[in-house]
C-alpha cells in the first residue's frame, strides 16, 4: 500500500503536522512518516484505537493504547493520527482486533456506581425529608382563594387518575341527587365554623372511596354510597373528610405529592408532565394520613355530627363494615381502606359517643337517601 495523507498531533502542543501514513511491510504496523520530530514512527495495529467522539465524518483519528490491558481506558501517548483515506480506514478496520473497544475500566465502573447512589439517596432525600417539610410550610402559608384553584386543580388530576377524558366527565348531576347531597351539607355544616365553602361532589366510580382536596372540596365515589347502609354513614365519611380539609391534611399532602411528582418527572425525562400529572392524583386518591392526623380528622367528624344532631352510630356502622371487609383476604380491599386504615378502636369510639348523645334524627329521609344514591343514574 502506498503512503497517504494525515495529520498528527503531538498532544503536547496545539501544532499540527501533515504526515503520511501507511502499513508497514509486515501488515503489523502503522507506518508513519514524519511524525514527532519529523522522525519515522511504527504504531502496531494491535495497539490501534479509534478515539470516540472526535471523527468527522469519513474520518478516522486514532491513538495508541497500554499493549496488555484492554480495559485500560487511558492512552499511552497524547498522539492522534487524523486519517481520511477510505482505503486505508477500511484494511485499519478489517486488521485492527480492538480498533473499537470501548470497556471502561473497573474503577471507572465503581464511580458510576457510586455516583449514581448518591443520586438515589438525593432523590430519596428531597421526597422523604425536604419535600415534607416544604410542603407543610407552604400550606400554612397559601392563601385561601389559592388553595381553593389548587383544589379544583387536584381534583381535576383525580378526575383524570380516574380514566375521565375531560374535566367534569365524571361528575354526578342528577338534580334530586344534588338537592340530597346539597341538604346533607347543609345540615353538616349549618352549625360549624368552617374556613371554607365546601365545594361537596360525587365521581360515577365503583371504587369505595372519598378524599379531600385542598380548599373546601370534598369528593366522594359512587362506589361508597352503594356500599353505605345508609345516609347517616355516609354523612360520617364528608365529616371525617371535611376534618381534613379544615386542618389543611389535604392540603399538606397535596403540596407534597405535586413536589413529588414534579421531582420524579424530572428524573425520568418526562417534560411534558404527563406522568407527574397522574401520579398527582393517583397519589391524592390514596392519601394516607398519620395515626393523629386520622383520629383528629374522626373526633373533628363526631363533634360535627353532635352538632348537627345527627347519630355517630352510622360512623360505628361503616366502620364495622369495612372491618369485615378487611378480613375477607379473598377479596380486594375497597379504596377507602387502602387510604384511610380501620381499627376496631375507631368503630368503638364512634358507638361509644352515639350512646352519650341525645336525640338525633337522620341526615336525610328515606326518599332523600334513594334520590342521593341515585345521583348518577
Amino acid at each position: 500500500m502506498m503512503p497517504v495523507n494525515a495529520r498528527y498531533y503531538d498532544g503536547a502542543s496545539a501544532a499540527r503536522r501533515d504526515v503520511r501514513v501507511m502499513l508497514s511491510e509486515d501488515g503489523a504496523a502503522l507506518t508513519i512518516l514524519g511524525g514527532a520530530d519529523a522522525a519515522r514512527e511504527e504504531w502496531p495495529l494491535t495497539r490501534l484505537r479509534a478515539v470516540p467522539g472526535q471523527a468527522r465524518r469519513g474520518q478516522l483519528v486514532l491513538t495508541l493504547h497500554q499493549p496488555d490491558n484492554l480495559s485500560d481506558a487511558m492512552p499511552l501517548s497524547p498522539a492522534r493520527l487524523a486519517i481520511r483515506d477510505t482505503e486505508l480506514i477500511a484494511a485499519l478496520r478489517a486488521r485492527c482486533p480492538h480498533l473499537m473497544w470501548r470497556e471502561r475500566r473497573p474503577r471507572g465502573i465503581a464511580r458510576l456506581a457510586r455516583r449514581a447512589g448518591l443520586a438515589v439517596a438525593a432523590v430519596a432525600v428531597m421526597l422523604f425529608f425536604i419535600l415534607p417539610r416544604m410542603a407543610d410550610t407552604l400550606a400554612g402559608l397559601l392563601p385561601i382563594e389559592r388553595e381553593v384553584a389548587f383544589g379544583r386543580a387536584v381534583v381535576g388530576q383525580i378526575e383524570a387518575a380516574l380514566g375521565a377524558a375531560n374535566l367534569g366527565a365524571l361528575e354526578c348531576d342528577a338534580p334530586a341527587g344534588l338537592a340530597a347531597l346539597d341538604s346533607m351539607v347543609a345540615r353538616l355544616s349549618g352549625p360549624a365554623d368552617l374556613s371554607y365553602d365546601l365545594q361537596v361532589a360525587v365521581l360515577d366510580h365503583e371504587m369505595v372511596n372519598a378524599f379531600a382536596a385542598p380548599g373546601g372540596h370534598v369528593v366522594i365515589m359512587r362506589g361508597l354510597l352503594e356500599q353505605s347502609e345508609g345516609p347517616d354513614a355516609v354523612a360520617a365519611v364528608m365529616a371525617h373528610e371535611i376534618g381534613h380539609v379544615e386542618a389543611r391534611d389535604a392540603t399538606r399532602h397535596a403540596l407534597r405529592a405535586a413536589g413529588s411528582a414534579g421531582l420524579l418527572s424530572m428524573v425520568m425525562g418526562d417534560v411534558t408532565g404527563g406522568a407527574a400529572a397522574v401520579f398527582l392524583g393517583e397519589r391524592v386518591l390514596q392519601a394516607s394520613y398519620t395515626r393523629e392526623a386520622e383520629a383528629q380528622a374522626d373526633a373533628f367528624a363526631l363533634d360535627m355530627l353532635q352538632g348537627a344532631g345527627v347519630s355517630s352510630g352510622g360512623m360505628a356502622d361503616f366502620f364495622d363494615g369495612l372491618a369485615e371487609e378487611e378480613g375477607d383476604i379473598g377479596e380486594a380491599l375497597p379504596g377507602y381502606l387502602a387510604s384511610h386504615p380501620v381499627t376496631a378502636a375507631r368503630a368503638a369510639r364512634a358507638r361509644n359517643h352515639a350512646a352519650r348523645q341525645g336525640a338525633t334524627t337522620p341526615i336525610l329521609d328515606d326518599a332523600q337517601w334513594q334520590d342521593l344514591r341515585a345521583i348518577c343514574d
